[in-house]
């Protein structure tokens, strides 16, 4: 097959350059490979390099690269080796044929062949998209599958039959589908559903991996989503397949089902905040607190009467997903930081749907604080304002209003990074004569709960809040 070329400018870094020169002029031909090309083709500057070397065997690759630096065969068994130059790590790799040996993501044998046709290499890789070539010499992509076209229509197509030996392909489909706001190909939706089983193979570490780079570098959060359900592996999370199909109240949700809506709570989180532009690290909580919000309608939606009519209703439902976001992580053995983060989002994102007459005091919003640790407000607003504008075409502009009135509460009570500090201390106690035993903790803990009251505000008032009641808590 005749490939298709592409001129790219393409800027390569001056050690890779050199490295790229030495392996040429020992007789190799090079070439960029994988995500490097894609990125630069998607207007994305490239992280990282990975060359791939014809014409050469290992050691003569090594031998031509340990003028440049320190060289390791650290990737034999995968025929690679490794650069360590000016701060900087590549990979250069021979062309090689895998085939199956056994299940999961692992099981493959790997045979390299430094004189394998560039189209025959490239059918080992998932994507089209990955699988485009760059010639430095020539400035041009070389695409054998179409993955320049493919990355024009944002489709996501894979190589060969082949895609079907590494189940772990269908979830960097989803993880790549969010990434780049791309579509699966119905012919890919159907292998990734044929290989479902092979779910169970996969190392929860691994699973983990992919959702985590779905929540955090997505362009499009719902578009992995959406790739998800295509696969069929929706099916292997529970707690969102439930979702799906599963009613709401159109007076409430004009939108659909609970699925369409935390879709559309997903989208309203980066159309609506600032999400986009916060550290990556700072995205995951926000991406799967509004993926989890919801969770919980699952088990408590149901129709029945309201206000005289019948309609659907979930009462409740934040408290069932508070353990039902526990279930989803701790089955793929998630961060703890990240599941506590999340349980506490979903737990209180109808904080402000619940609000007494007259509205929330000041104590309660403080021991809302606590209650989220280790979320904080500022978190919780995210996951407020994606849940409220995730109702199209509804918009209450009630709740704009009490979403801004919560924002600035929170920042005059100084709560959007954390709860309340405690004000009294142990070394307080013992300044009053008390010798350190259990009931230290018993003092300590009603005096910050009458701190989160308000009956003190800083250490001179909580000092004459200990003297007025030191009696009652030492009775």
């Amino acid at each position: 097959m005749q490939p298709v070329r592409q001129p790219l400018a393409l800027e390569l870094p001056a050690p890779l350059k050199q490295a790229l020169l030495a392996l040429e002029a020992a007789g190799g031909t090079c070439r960029i490979v994988g995500g490097s090309v894609r990125d630069a083709l998607l207007g994305i500057a490239p992280k990282d390099f990975d060359v791939e070397v014809y014409g050469l065997d290992l050691e003569t690759i090594a031998s031509a690269l340990a003028k440049l630096g320190r060289t390791d065969l650290v990737g034999k068994a995968f025929a690679v080796v490794k650069l360590w130059t000016h701060g900087e790590e590549y990979d250069f790799a021979i062309p090689r044929r895998e085939s199956k040996s056994g299940s999961g993501h692992r099981g493959f044998v790997i045979e390299a062949d430094a004189h394998l046709s560039e189209e025959e290499a490239l059918k080992r890789r998932d994507f089209t998209i990955n699988a485009l070539l760059y010639d430095h010499t020539s400035g041009e992509v070389i695409d054998y599958f179409g993955g320049l076209a493919d990355l024009q229509s944002r489709t996501l197509r894979h190589v060969s039959p082949a895609f079907k030996e590494d189940p772990l392909r269908v979830l960097r489909g989803m993880q790549f589908a969010g990434r780049f706001q791309m579509e699966l190909h119905e012919e890919t939706a159907t292998l990734c559903q044929e290989i479902g089983h092979e779910f169970w193979t996969l190392a929860k570490e691994r699973i983990w991996t992919e959702w985590e780079k779905w929540a955090r570098r997505s362009t499009s959060l719902s578009h992995g989503m959406r790739a998800l359900e295509k696969s069929g592996w929706i099916r292997y999370f529970p707690q969102l397949n439930a979702l799906r199909n599963l009613p709401q109240d159109p007076e409430w949700h004009p939108e659909g089902d609970t699925w369409t809506h935390t879709l559309h709570c997903l989208d309203a989180l980066q159309r609506e905040t600032d999400w986009n532009s916060l550290p990556e690290s700072e995205r995951g909580p926000l991406a799967f607190g509004t993926l989890c919000h919801d969770l919980g309608k699952a088990r408590c939606t149901r129709w029945a009467e309201k206000r005289g009519d019948m309609h659907w209703i979930s009462p409740g439902h934040e408290t069932q997903s508070i353990w039902l976001a526990e279930q989803f992580f701790n089955a793929m053995r998630a961060p703890h930081e990240i599941r506590d983060k999340v349980m506490g989002l979903v737990g209180n994102h109808h904080f402000l749907n619940t609000a007494p007459e007259g509205g929330h005091s000041d104590a309660s919003l403080r021991r809302l604080a606590k209650r989220l640790t280790p979320a904080t407000t500022h978190e919780l607003v995210y996951v407020m304002v994606a849940d409220h504008r995730g109702r199209p075409p509804l918009i209450s502009e009630a709740q704009d209003l009490r979403i801004a009135e919560f924002k600035k509460r929170i920042q005059e009570l100084d709560l959007e990074s954390h709860a309340p500090l405690p004000l009294l201390l142990g070394r307080h106690l013992i300044d009053r004569g008390l010798k350190p035993s259990p009931d230290f903790k018993r003092i300590l803990d009603r005096a910050y709960e009458a701190q989160l009251d308000g009956a003190f505000t800083d250490e001179s008032t909580a000092l004459a809040w200990l003297v007025e009641n030191w009696s009652a808590l030492n009775s």
